[in-house]
């Protein structure tokens, strides 16, 4: 039976003036990126040049295309490759709490007695909607990379049965892809991919790497912080269907720090 075997890479956006200041940004708040902000993507971008990415997928909002085109500029290896702005990665609304501090949101969340990722403000969204948003951008992607790729890249597999092994994170940028010719990249945001990664484990079944625990991998990730799976899937009829997930590695922001 034919399947396909690709990477994807999720960062979230660089740092703004509101991360900085503890704000809340949500959706109704498209700030660009801050002066740190605009040298994280540079940072980010330099650590991922070597690596191949076949596919874009970008927020369609400021701070994460900036993000995006940064990364972009600095790899060789995506000249005249499209991004795809996509509204389904825009970030949780925080309804009437966009633009207050992270602190009195927290605050407002401990009255309520929920935790902070589950407490949903006034017109704000839940944590079901945006997994909602989540799934059918999963559906969306699959079916792009399987639009792009599965004529030329899809191989046939005589033995199905046997798990996919995680592989090994050896620190190095393009762990887990290394002669893996499909990969997505996904600019993206931090309570998105909160609700991703958990969405990725508890209902994609998604392995992680040995060691690691789930309250590490469903924690807000940093500014240009990195995330990598390996995923494979196979057609039926008209849509295609993932058959296995791993987490080589998640919020990885040595690139920061160097």
């Amino acid at each position: 039976m034919k399947q396909l075997t690709f990477g994807l890479t999720l960062v979230r956006h660089g740092e703004t003036r509101y991360n900085k200041e503890g704000l809340l940004q949500g959706q109704a708040i498209d700030c660009p990126l801050s002066e740190i902000g605009l040298q994280q993507a540079e940072a980010a971008g330099r650590y991922l040049k070597d690596v191949n990415f076949s596919n874009v997928f970008v927020s369609d909002m400021q701070r994460a295309q900036q993000t995006a085109e940064t990364i972009l500029k600095h790899n060789s290896r995506c000249s005249g490759l499209q991004m795809v702005c996509e509204p389904l990665l825009k970030e949780k609304s925080f309804g009437i709490a966009e633009g207050g501090r992270v602190q009195d949101f927290r605050e407002m969340a401990k009255a309520a007695g929920q935790s902070f990722q589950s407490f949903t403000p006034p017109e704000g969204e839940t944590q079901e909607q945006v997994k909602e948003r989540v799934k059918e951008f999963w559906e969306k992607m699959l079916l792009h990379i399987g639009a792009d790729h599965w004529d030329v890249r899809g191989e046939d597999q005589a033995d199905l049965s046997a798990p996919q092994q995680t592989p090994p994170a050896e620190g190095k940028a393009d762990d887990g892809v290394r002669g893996v010719p499909v990969h997505a990249l996904v600019v993206t945001h931090g309570a998105y991919m909160c609700v991703a990664l958990r969405y990725f484990v508890e209902e994609l079944g998604c392995s992680l790497p040995q060691g690691l625990d789930k309250a590490h991998a469903f924690s807000l990730s940093p500014n240009t912080g990195i995330c990598r799976f390996l995923l494979t899937m196979r057609k039926e009829d008209d849509r295609f269907r993932l058959t296995e997930m791993c987490c080589v590695f998640v919020h990885r922001g040595d690139h920061v720090k160097q």
